[in-house]
């Protein structure tokens, strides 16, 4: 088993997170996504998107995508459960989920990918589209700040997926002068909190 793995890139972390906090160990592989070797013949036979990270399996099956990564390994070292326990919590910590990775992480991520001298030549960047992924981003920072008002963390009063989602996030969303306000203060305790933890370290 091994994990395909780039330092420099947000989805990738997430799974480190997630390892950390269940405390597995696997072999890690970088791959330089600035050189461009994520876009070569080899790599893209492992995922033809070409991202990471990618979890390679003894058998030689290769999983994409860091949610379906985590997933794997919450069914294979079930504790502490990291995406909820029973059907209610589960869904609930399923719908935070994809409301920090689609409402949240995709906006700051389209930010980068079409305002970043990363992604010049590498894209068709329209930087207009990233100011309102910027601005996006940043109202819904606010509409999280009043969210986390009444629970300890993203999905409730248990650290889950959703919370390294939306860490994972908020911290790369400074790359792009995306940051929390001050005067968030839900969303300051919150965030303080979830990088207090070791795994965040990752």
């Amino acid at each position: 088993m091994k994990l395909y793995d780039s330092a420099i890139a947000p989805n990738p972390r997430r799974v480190r997170i997630y390892l950390a906090e269940k405390g597995i160990n696997v072999p890690i592989e970088q791959v330089d996504i600035a050189k461009g070797v994520n876009r070569q013949p080899a790599f893209l036979a492992k995922n033809p998107f070409g991202g990471v990270p990618v979890l390679e399996l003894d058998d030689g099956t290769c999983i994409a995508e860091s949610i379906a990564i985590c997933r794997y390994f919450e069914e294979t070292n079930p504790k502490p459960p990291l995406f909820g326990e029973g059907a209610k919590e589960r869904a609930l910590v399923e719908m935070w989920q994809r409301r920090m990775e689609l409402g949240l992480l995709s906006l700051v991520a389209g930010c980068f990918q079409h305002t970043s001298e990363f992604f010049k030549g590498r894209i068709k960047q329209v930087p207009d589209w990233g100011a309102l992924c910027k601005e996006n981003a940043l109202a819904r920072m606010q509409w999280l700040d009043g969210e986390l008002a009444s629970r300890k963390f993203i999905a409730g009063d248990k650290y889950t997926v959703a919370d390294i989602t939306a860490l994972v996030a908020i911290d790369f969303g400074r790359a792009s002068q995306i940051r929390v306000a001050p005067e968030q203060k839900n969303l300051v305790r919150w965030h303080q909190e979830v990088s207090s933890r070791p795994s965040a370290k990752a």
